[in-house]
């Protein structure tokens, strides 16, 4: 539910709602196991959500009693959380701004999937296929052919087809105006970490996002039954010359179990990518006995280019036998402090804040779970430079 504050009022009264939660919250080791006090026991009693860890630098879990071990991951940020609750339930360095390759795409498809029928076909210009990045994963799209959009869409998201993303960019009114709406709706689902400046996620000077950002658009990926057909889809037919077709199979391995990669059982799919800058980079989401994972792994800095499908792997298996057994770190649905004109902007439990209008954040604001409300904090990102050799 969403519920629009015009009075610049409403945000100190939310900086004080949250400043209140977190005063009343007992502190909570980052990384540890959350003993039981015997004397609880039987005793029922109205306990408010311990304050979001994300914020931290590190690795943030709440482990209660019989919970398994994290697995010793290498990648430079990661996060597993329950996709359907958005409860985040472990996390590394989740706000660190790293270059996300193609896992940038989800972000893409999220915001110009709705605007274009599956079925519309297209005609393809040179004007379009202008500007492709050098070494660019391509799915095959030509000049002068026709194709229907979802055609394109299998393009983007089996072969991560930056021909692909082109066409149906230019189509949405150029290259451009595609990023700017792409930062739009990740604020709008408050991501705050990524900025856009390829499309396709291609290196370029200035391109980030995060594990946690990442995940929001995975989860939000699912939600939507377009996304989530494509996202799934291990193999299909491409148009090629003269009526033909040819197969394209999903670079994700963890879906398709190739190259020796065993598949995952109830992967769901997403996204995964790589580049020389961003290393190989994976969102990756799973359902088993009626609940649903989402993970994310930014660059392993151990292992060969398959070791972002094992961690993966590693991570799904640790949230799933994890279940009850840990408490969350923070929250997919919560909306974080942001820093504008000096000024922090806070939005925790039971309550919204609209931030300053030159932000370039809509007028509602959206409710936020305390779980992932935490205390004001200014966050720096890394800079990513140089345009580098790009694939997947």
């Amino acid at each position: 539910m969403k519920i629009g504050f015009r009075s610049r009022a409403a945000v100190s009264a939310c900086a004080l709602c949250a400043a209140s939660v977190l005063a009343l919250a007992p502190p909570v080791a980052a990384v540890g196991r959350t003993p039981v006090d015997p004397s609880a026991q039987g005793q029922r009693k109205a306990a408010l959500p311990p304050p979001g860890l994300l914020e931290k630098e590190g690795t943030q879990v709440r482990l209660r009693d019989g919970a398994p071990d994290l697995p010793d991951v290498s990648a430079l940020s990661w996060l597993v959380a329950d996709a359907d609750t958005g409860e985040v339930l472990a996390a590394h360095d989740a706000h660190r701004r790293l270059p996300p390759a193609s896992t940038l795409k989800t972000l893409f498809a999220l915001t110009v999937l709705p605007a274009f029928p599956a079925g519309i076909r297209h005609t393809v210009s040179a004007k379009e296929l202008a500007g492709i990045g050098e070494g660019s994963s391509l799915v095959g799209v030509v000049e002068g052919h026709t194709y229907e959009v979802a055609d394109l869409w299998r393009g983007v998201f089996l072969n991560s087809g930056n021909d692909a993303v082109h066409v149906l960019a230019a189509l949405n009114g150029g290259w451009d105006r595609t990023a700017r709406q792409m930062e739009t709706k990740a604020r709008s689902l408050g991501a705050l970490d990524t900025t856009v400046v390829s499309p396709d996620g291609y290196d370029a000077d200035g391109q980030a996002s995060s594990a946690y950002d990442l995940a929001v658009f995975g989860r939000a990926g699912l939600r939507n039954p377009d996304f989530a057909r494509y996202c799934s889809t291990a193999h299909a037919a491409f148009p090629g010359y003269d009526g033909t077709t040819f197969h394209i199979a999903n670079t994700n391995r963890l879906l398709t179990g190739a190259d020796g990669v065993e598949p995952y059982p109830g992967l769901l799919g997403i996204k995964n990518g790589y580049t020389s800058e961003a290393g190989n980079t994976l969102v990756a989401a799973a359902r088993q006995g009626g609940r649903t994972l989402v993970v994310t792994v930014m660059n392993p800095q151990e292992g060969e280019g398959h070791t972002v499908y094992e961690e993966a792997r590693e991570l799904l298996d640790w949230g799933f036998d994890a279940a009850g057994h840990v408490d969350p770190v923070g929250s997919l649905d919560a909306l974080r402090p942001v820093a504008h004109a000096g000024a922090a902007v806070v939005a925790s439990a039971g309550s919204a804040a609209s931030p300053p209008a030159e932000s370039g954040w809509p007028e509602t604001g959206t409710i936020a779970s305390a779980i992932g409300a935490g205390a004001g904090a200014l966050l720096l990102g890394l800079g990513v430079t140089g345009r580098r050799y790009a694939r997947g």
